[in-house]
């Protein structure tokens, strides 16, 4: 008998459900896909240590790497957004795209390794300065 009483409640309140194109608004403070910005990846793969679900990979030969991210797997976490110190990753506050084949949010990237410039000596009155002090206030 308690299914039949199940079965009316759930007629008698309607659809529940929210049909296509419409969607629930997205709450305040929602991580979506993380974004890459190849332009300022550096290769230091932090983010691929940092991913716990696995959803970044990293692949690297030599001076190219392959930097990959699979939605698919990502718990929306943004553990990669805040562990990336060349800022490459963002995350998204609008709802993912709709996708109909497993795997056709994956986004794959091939780079070159990028070499950091050479760091500039300071000029040499500079240096005496920062090393030694002021010397010419005390006479």
């Amino acid at each position: 008998m308690k299914i039949f009483t199940l079965l009316w409640n759930n007629l008698r309140r309607g659809v529940a459900t929210f049909r296509y194109p419409s969607a629930p608004p997205v709450t305040e403070g929602f991580r979506g896909l993380v974004h890459f910005d190849p332009l300022r990846c550096s290769g230091c793969a932090m983010c691929r240590f940092r991913c716990t679900a696995r959803a970044i990979t990293f692949e690297s030969a030599g001076k190219q790497y392959t930097w990959a991210y699979d939605p698919a797997q990502c718990t929306f976490c943004g553990r990669c957004v805040d562990g990336c110190k060349d800022h490459a990753l963002s995350q998204d506050a609008s709802c993912p795209p709709i996708y109909l084949s497993a795997g056709s949010l994956r986004s794959s990237f091939t780079l070159q390794r990028r070499t950091p410039p050479p760091k500039s000596q300071p000029a040499p009155s500079t240096a005496r300065l920062q090393a030694g002090g002021d010397h010419e206030s005390r006479e």
